[in-house]
């Protein structure tokens, strides 16, 4: 009975650790609205595609403006249709 009880109450105590913890914590997409410094991209920045992603051509074949940055994190650009994610541009 004595170790139910010690168990019950380790449990509770964590329950409360845990949501005090997440009260703390803000949701990811406030981070980024909090920092605009901390953005990847922006507007007329040239970003470059990694090489694996379009094989056989130059650097300045795989270079592109950047047109808009989306919520999500994703940009589109002016000389390539479509939404890119940061991961298909090489490291800057």
């Amino acid at each position: 009975m004595l170790g139910g009880l010690a168990l019950a109450a380790g449990a509770v105590g964590a329950a409360g650790a845990y949501i005090g913890s997440k009260k703390k914590r803000k949701p990811k997409h406030q981070r980024s609205s909090e920092n605009p410094a901390n953005v990847w991209a922006r507007p007329g920045m040239t970003v470059t595609f990694r090489a694996e992603l379009m094989p056989g051509r130059d650097r300045e074949a795989r270079t592109a403006r950047i047109k808009d940055l989306l919520p999500s994190g994703r940009v589109t650009l002016h000389e390539v249709s479509g939404e890119h994610a940061r991961n298909e541009f090489e490291a800057s």
